[in-house]
């Protein structure tokens, strides 16, 4: 299993004081650089740092596990919320470990294995079953298919109630440092709180582990049903990421204030808030956002030809799913799950 790109630019976020930290994808997993030198990699959603006499020093207590088969042991670090533990142990790391030398050609190598077959751990430190084996975190993507990964030609859907993460807000989501952007950070402080309580002393009922889900937006505009991409200002919006069923609301209290304690940053915009869509008509979108229309029409289409009529307005929008990131993905190849919500046309 890959690790998100999500965990990756938390785990960066909170390095940055540790100097000019950046990260660069490597066979399928990411690596982490510092002033130039590589020193960890991210594999499985796990952080491992690479092994110095300082950093040992430093953190004497951290267990040591290859990131992927047939590497060297590295540091593991599974408190990724202590930033200022993090900055220290980058900072002692790097220091330690010798420039970077000048690059020269060398042959293609054959790729190595998928990252993340640590071994000689507890299960509670590695996430693995007694004979070895790791853990396959539950991803919502895979499970639910029917509403995650529809096929690139309409079809009808039931949606249930589902619990989430969310924030609203109207503007221009382009807009560098709007609202729209802004709330992202807020959603995906929320999501990896909750994901990373289980090492934390905070328990949560029911907890399993899982892939945070993907992205979503409920779009409209006031006085009509649809959206005009034409006029992307006076868009209102609802940014939003699924909980897991065993968040309840005071589970939700609860992240809130972890994360405005830990991150010192005001989190008091999200909101747990409840949907239950419906009946609707969806469609794997692939391409950019400005050309939906045509995916929308073919939709509508669909609808229109078994019966079924346009139910936006209310609480009921224009739904997207991202599945896709538009900052590593060329537009041609976005993926969006695009939602409308329909109702059975009376007869005459």
């Amino acid at each position: 299993m890959a690790s998100k790109i999500e965990f990756v630019e938390f785990v960066a976020d909170q390095l940055k004081e540790a100097g000019t930290i950046t990260y660069k994808k490597m066979f399928g997993e990411y690596g982490l650089y510092g002033d130039g030198k590589i020193f960890a990699v991210i594999c499985d959603d796990q952080l491992f740092v690479k092994k110095t006499e300082a950093g040992q020093r430093l953190c004497p207590e951290l267990p040591e596990a290859p990131p992927y088969a047939g590497a060297k042991n590295y540091l593991l670090v599974e408190d990724i919320e202590n930033r200022e533990l993090l900055t220290k142990l980058a900072a002692e790391t790097l220091r330690e470990l010798p420039a970077p030398k000048p690059k020269k050609p060398r042959k293609k190598k054959e790729a190595e294995e998928t990252c993340g077959k640590t071994q000689g751990m507890t299960e509670r430190k590695t996430g693995r079953n007694p004979d070895g084996k790791k853990k396959a975190a539950f991803d919502y993507k895979k499970e639910y298919k029917e509403f995650y990964l529809p096929k690139d030609k309409p079809g009808l859907v039931t949606v249930p109630s589902m619990n989430f993460v969310a924030v609203r807000g109207k503007g221009d989501p382009n807009l560098e440092g709007g609202a729209y952007k802004q709330s992202i950070g807020l959603l995906y402080g929320i999501a990896f709180t909750v994901k990373m309580s289980k090492l934390g002393d905070h328990q949560i009922e029911g907890y399993f582990d899982y892939v945070v889900p993907p992205l979503e937006g409920l779009w409209w505009q006031e006085g009509g049903g649809g959206i005009d991409y034409a006029h992307k200002e006076d868009f209102c919006w609802i940014s939003m990421i699924r909980l897991p069923e065993f968040v309840t609301r005071k589970e939700f209290d609860w992240a809130v204030a972890e994360a405005s304690a830990k991150k010192g940053t005001d989190f008091s915009g999200v909101e747990f808030f409840t949907y239950e869509e419906g009946l609707c008509v969806q469609c794997m979108h692939v391409g950019p956002y400005d050309d939906e229309p045509a995916t929308i029409a073919a939709m509508d289409a669909f609808a229109g030809a078994g019966g079924y009529l346009p139910d936006m307005g209310g609480p009921r929008y224009h739904h997207e799913i991202y599945l896709s990131d538009v900052r590593r993905c060329r537009p041609e190849n976005l993926k969006t799950v695009i939602r409308h919500p329909v109702k059975k046309a009376e007869k005459p």
